[in-house]
């Protein structure tokens, strides 16, 4: 789920930002450029916790601008088959429903929802339970276990069920 690592990255910066205020310029250009992306092999990078050297600067030609290479610790965020994640519903629809944990989208397929559960559509769309105890709608929190991933350059999909023990409806909204 949450990892601290160490990551390499080679920052460009225009000669404007040089002087005494350097370093300071760097690091916030790394957090900008860095914090809240993805990459496919190591996951999210939720935050830049520290840096732990800055090489020395080469000039690019004809530009001015000088590459510096920057070696930082980060937590990134990455989800794997089997862990279970609490998260929150965004859309419902009759083939399943999407809920987002943190920065990763996770659909839940109407066959990973249990047999009990219909669909019933209308201005509020859900998954209801015969008996009307349980319902799952927008802004639902739900606990889920995911079964798989897709990892892509840029981005990791997810596909869950609460079709399990202890998985289902955490905090349902209609009920406050």
């Amino acid at each position: 789920m949450f990892f601290h690592i160490v990551l390499e990255r080679n920052m460009q910066l225009h000669p404007r930002h040089f002087g005494r205020n350097l370093r300071e310029n760097l690091v916030s250009k790394l957090m900008k450029d860095v914090e809240g992306t993805c990459s496919g092999r190591h996951g999210f990078v939720v935050a830049i916790t520290g840096i732990e050297n800055i090489g020395k600067g080469l000039i690019r030609d004809g530009t001015g601008f000088v590459t510096f290479p920057v070696k930082y610790q980060c937590v990134v965020f990455r989800p794997f088959k089997g862990e279970i994640l609490e998260a929150v519903v965004t859309m419902v629809n009759k083939m399943g429903f999407f809920a987002e944990a943190g920065p990763v989208q996770i659909f839940v397929s109407n066959h990973l929802i249990p047999d009990d559960m219909e669909f019933q559509s209308g201005d509020v769309p859900n998954y209801t339970t015969s008996d009307g105890s349980v319902k799952i709608q927008k802004d639902s929190e739900v606990r889920l276990k995911i079964i798989g991933t897709r990892v892509d350059a840029t981005e990791i999909f997810c596909i869950g069920t609460i079709k399990d023990d202890f998985l289902g409806v955490i905090n349902d909204p209609s009920a406050a």
